[in-house]
């Protein structure tokens, strides 16, 4: 009798753990969706600043139709991938995707305002600064953002591949979320120094 009482107990033990598992995967998930938030929020923001950059830049840049077209391509294509991004954030191809159209649109975006430096109008224009500026506050909370998704992603994803919890994920198809990188090729480039007198 005391025997199938240990045999019992210890089969409840192992229940009741799985279940400890099981309930911290899930808060981890809804951990990296929260992140994920968070995110969208500032992108979304950056996406609605685009349209109105675009305007009040086109008076200036009638001769640069083919910039200002990619910068509205790859705002609608980045628009595209937040939007199934956000069906699923532990979705590992979305939010690669989402950061490959993301680092196009800083790149539209990098050769735009590199191309405004040649209009001396444009570049004084105080729209023109004002959406600058906010773009970058934007920029750097989305970066923030992205760094608090990312560590949410890291702590999902290390509880899912240790072992023995890597036995319950498996069991319930807990898949593992991808980190969102933005490629910027601005983060490669050496900057530039030059000492002048």
């Amino acid at each position: 009798m005391t025997s199938l009482l240990i045999f019992l107990a210890a089969i409840a033990a192992i229940i009741f753990y799985a279940i400890g598992i099981y309930n911290s995967l899930i808060n981890l998930r809804n951990r990296v969706k929260n992140a994920f938030a968070q995110i969208d929020v500032q992108l979304t923001r950056r996406h609605d600043l685009i349209p109105n950059l675009i305007e009040a830049v086109k008076g200036y840049m009638k001769h640069e139709r083919e910039t200002l077209d990619a910068v509205v391509k790859a705002r609608n294509s980045a628009v595209s991938s937040l939007d199934a991004a956000k069906v699923d954030p532990s979705n590992a191809a979305a939010i690669q995707e989402l950061g490959k159209s993301e680092g196009a649109l800083g790149s539209a975006l990098g050769r735009l305002f590199a191309l405004s430096e040649a209009y001396p109008d444009l570049k004084a224009n105080q729209n023109m600064m004002q959406f600058q500026e906010e773009l970058t506050t934007t920029e750097n909370k989305v970066a923030f953002s992205r760094q608090a998704f990312n560590d949410s992603v890291l702590a999902y994803n290390n509880k899912a591949e240790n072992f023995p919890n890597s036995v319950i994920a498996g069991m319930f198809n807990f898949e593992l979320a991808s980190f969102l990188e933005i490629d910027s090729p601005e983060k490669r480039e050496v900057p530039e120094v030059s000492f002048t007198s």
